[in-house]
């Protein structure tokens, strides 16, 4: 049994991304936002930093542009940067004018700054709780217009394609399935973080959208490049909390664990080089020291100055017994942020007709090889609204005028093969999950080599016939979503034979021949993909 729904849009996911597209496309018909868990629960909400943007009296778009350029090694797409660092402006001003409240110095803005900016551009709100104020202003924003519709606790299972186009996408809700038809669907799922066992991620960003992307054929793009941040909370019984990056903006300081300053060992800027950098640095260290994690020290800083500047991650480190204004704070690296995903143009659009991705989910090029600190709120406002304007002008006629007996009949197509003709092992789902995870962070992680990706790749095809099973819940989906993604990770930086960004083989360490190409992968009839 299975429930059909028509809309007019289909929009996947309830981050930054996915609410800035959905009220662009309620300006020209009805639209449903899926979202797995509450509408809060997504990467968006977790962004301490805050949103660059060049609104600043020393600062200009132009020299925004170059340090994205800068950042992202030689592998940006630079018409997506322009856009990016052009339009921006127009959409942190729509927040404002929303009612966004982002902390000021009197009547005026205030701006931070962050590692690889040469400009202090950071906008932030409540301290360190940027993301959540944007949430808070789209969803009030959302909730607006009548004609949007919001399905919590529905889990995308796999895209709808009927004569190469995309029609809607299948999702479970409720232990049911359902089938939401429109003429067009918009992906704003966010990363794949939990594909590591280390992730800055909230527990819904397990790839979802790429995976169900790639098995309708969408073209995925850069998928090698995953940027860990550098300083996330190493303490027993805690969660991996991100420590933001402007708190090195701010001045805090690493050390090993002989409390010994480092990073000026590694790079000339010191505790504000780019993430990649900092990173591998740490990882340097800690294996230097035999020792599981570095810290972060702002002691020198005046108490109420940090309590004021970092609130959340005050009271949060607090409750592990840890005072970030007295104590060094031990941390270490964590997946954060995927600079690949499903390929499209600059106007969210993919190969695939009538499909259309924002956000994390998505790979315009914005940011090359590693990404610029805090551009990813900006660019799930610019690409979410540019996704939402392509979408409403390119597909014609509104759906709602379909004959709805042709809907009841449409087949439930999702069964590539039946689960009974597939000889398949008895396994343990949570088991697989957690050695999955811990084999992606040990194997496939900060510093890569040909023998670490080549485990990694037997170990993980040894579980491809996971990828044949009908689930019927979330986690069982989440893991086959897993799956796939860490698959086409670990097939991209296979085939990258040098080191860029922030991908980096220990036997490779300069840039191959043919560095500046992309990693463009594609699902294949005889083989598990092919390259474009």
């Amino acid at each position: 049994m299975m429930q059909n729904i028509a809309t007019d849009f289909l929009v996947i996911g309830s981050g930054v991304a996915g609410l800035r597209a959905a009220i662009e496309l309620a300006q020209h018909g009805d639209v449903i936002v899926v979202t797995k868990d509450i509408p809060t629960e997504c990467s968006t909400e977790y962004a301490q930093g805050g949103v660059a943007v060049a609104l600043s009296d020393e600062d200009e778009v132009g020299i925004h542009f170059e340090d994205t350029i800068k950042a992202g090694d030689g592998l940006c797409n630079e018409e997506a940067v322009k856009i990016l660092v052009e339009e921006g402006t127009a959409r942190i001003l729509e927040l404002i004018e929303w009612g966004a409240e982002f902390d000021r110095d009197g009547a005026k803005l205030s701006f931070a700054i962050e590692a690889a900016h040469s400009r202090r551009r950071i906008l932030h709100a409540h301290g360190d709780s940027t993301g959540k104020e944007l949430e808070r202003v789209l969803i009030n924003k959302v909730k607006t217009f009548k004609n949007i519709q919001r399905l919590q606790f529905c889990t995308a299972v796999d895209l709808i394609i009927e004569d190469g186009k995309c029609i809607g996408a299948y999702a479970l809700k409720d232990g049911l399935f359902i089938a939401i038809h429109a003429k067009a669907t918009i992906l704003a799922t966010g990363g794949a973080g939990q594909v590591f066992s280390r992730t800055t991620n909230p527990a819904v960003t397990t790839g979802d959208g790429m995976a169900i992307a790639y098995r309708a054929g969408a073209i995925v793009e850069d998928m090698e490049f995953v940027q860990f941040h550098p300083t996330v909370l190493f303490a027993a019984s805690a969660p991996q909390f991100l420590l933001s990056e402007t708190m090195r903006g701010e001045g805090a300081i690493l050390k090993n664990i002989f409390k010994e300053p480092f990073m000026k060992n590694y790079h000339s800027d010191a505790e504000l080089a780019p993430r990649d950098i900092v990173s591998r640095a740490i990882i340097s260290e800690m294996v230097r020291t035999n020792s599981s994690h570095v810290y972060l020290d702002l002691t020198h800083r005046d108490a109420e100055f940090i309590k004021k500047r970092f609130p959340r991650i005050y009271s949060t480190c607090l409750q592990y017994d840890v005072n970030i204004t007295k104590d060094l704070v031990p941390v270490s690296p964590a997946a954060h942020y995927m600079m690949g995903g499903v390929k499209t143009d600059v106007n969210g659009i993919t190969n695939i007709d009538g499909l259309y991705a924002a956000g994390e989910v998505a790979c315009t090029g914005v940011h090359g090889a590693n990404r610029l600190a805090s551009n990813s709120l900006l660019e799930g406002l610019v690409y979410g609204y540019r996704a939402g304007v392509a979408a409403a002008q390119q597909e014609g006629q509104r759906l709602r005028g379909k004959d709805q007996a042709g809907i009841q009949n449409l087949k439930f197509n999702i069964q590539k093969k039946k689960t009974s003709d597939i000889s398949m092992p008895d396994f343990d789902l949570e088991e697989v999950r957690t050695s999955l995870r811990r084999l992606m962070w040990e194997k496939v992680g900060i510093i890569r080599c040909s023998e670490s990706l080549g485990v990694a790749k037997e170990k993980l095809s040894k579980w491809k016939y996971i990828l044949d099973i009908n689930f019927d819940t979330r986690r069982g989906l989440e893991l086959k979503n897993m799956l796939t993604v860490a698959l086409l990770i670990t097939e991209s930086a296979l085939q990258r034979k040098g080191s860029v960004g922030a991908h980096y083989r220990s036997n490779f360490k300069e840039r191959s021949e043919n560095w500046q190409r992309h990693i463009r992968l594609k699902i294949s009839q005889h083989n598990w993909y092919r390259q474009i």
